[in-house]
């Protein structure tokens, strides 16, 4: 009787392929000068790799085209895709940025601040609590009012100044890829982003407004609210888009305005309720219960008996 030979061994995997079975969705962004056929080449080189298209979404702005992609591989090299994207960006004169979800990887957040630090220091209570799934590798301020908390956290605190915008976007850009960043946190940041900055980050930049959105949009909201006595004032967390105050609501909290009220009584119920509808919004995009379509935010449902603590009324 002859005796079975082992069978062979499987042959190599070659460096940074990912197994059939295994499907992976990447995130292309791409922005630069408006042209034609940009859509088609980017669209064409995914179909031409092997991938499926699953989300697309373009903008033109003042001649500034923007455009993101989410697709969908079942076999990938790395190396191979990058390098011909990098060729295509060459090409088509623009610039192609490439993000490989990575889902046993923690999500790496930047926060945002200004001159104000409820926010800050309501998300950093929570992260020191290790209530969020998350990295915080870094905080970038336009002033250095705000550094002395990063300090006490341990976490690195940039200063970008904004005397010039484009460049201190571009320095905020470069933060961003050197650490890794995944989400971006405006926690009372006093600057607006443009959509060449906006375009890179679809739907994963999250700011904090004070006022109950689309009502009293822009500067001085509880001013405005004041003024013109309403009723019912609050807080909106939303995404950003390239239109001011426009994104797509995450969730909102409110309270009923007093006769006895002022607008520094006002500021202050509206401070307490900012960091905490803040951190709502931060826990349910780190937990992946956020999906956006057709401009709006839905919540995931979740099977569960516990009672929702954000659903409790709020009590100032």
């Amino acid at each position: 009787m002859k005796s079975l030979s082992p069978p062979p061994p499987p042959p190599p995997t070659p460096p940074n392929k990912i197994p059939d079975s295994k499907k992976t969705l990447i995130e292309i962004t791409v922005v630069g000068k408006d042209r034609k056929g940009v859509v088609a080449e980017i669209t064409n080189f995914i179909f031409k790799n092997h991938g499926n298209i699953e989300k697309i979404n373009q903008n033109v702005i003042k001649g500034l085209f923007g455009m993101q992609l989410e697709a969908s591989f079942n076999n990938i090299i790395k190396e191979k895709l990058d390098e011909g994207l990098q060729g295509l960006a060459k090409n088509l004169k623009m610039e192609i940025k490439v993000h490989y979800q990575e889902p046993n990887r923690l999500t790496n957040i930047a926060i945002l601040v200004s001159n104000e630090d409820h926010c800050l220091l309501k998300i950093l209570d929570s992260y020191n609590k290790k209530e969020l799934k998350t990295k915080i590798p870094l905080i970038i301020g336009n002033s250095n009012s705000l550094k002395p908390i990063a300090e006490k956290y341990k976490i690195p605190f940039n200063l970008v100044d904004h005397k010039d915008q484009t460049e201190a976007e571009r320095q905020i850009l470069r933060l961003f890829e050197e650490y890794n960043i995944d989400m971006v946190i405006l926690a009372r940041y006093m600057r607006i982003l443009t959509p060449n900055f906006v375009w890179r980050y679809p739907n994963k930049i999250i700011n904090i407004h004070p006022s109950l959105l689309p009502a009293f949009p822009g500067a001085y909201a509880y001013v405005q609210a004041y003024e013109r006595g309403a009723k019912i004032v609050g807080c909106t967390a939303h995404f950003v888009t390239e239109e001011l105050d426009q994104g797509p609501i995450i969730c909102q909290k409110s309270f009923t305005v007093l006769e006895s009220d002022n607008i520094e009584s006002i500021k202050n119920k509206g401070r307490k309720l900012e960091s905490s509808t803040l951190l709502q919004a931060i826990k349910l995009a780190l937990e992946g219960k956020l999906e956006v379509y057709w401009g709006k935010v839905h919540v995931k449902k979740i099977k569960s008996n516990k009672v929702n603590k954000y659903t409790k009324k709020n009590k100032i």
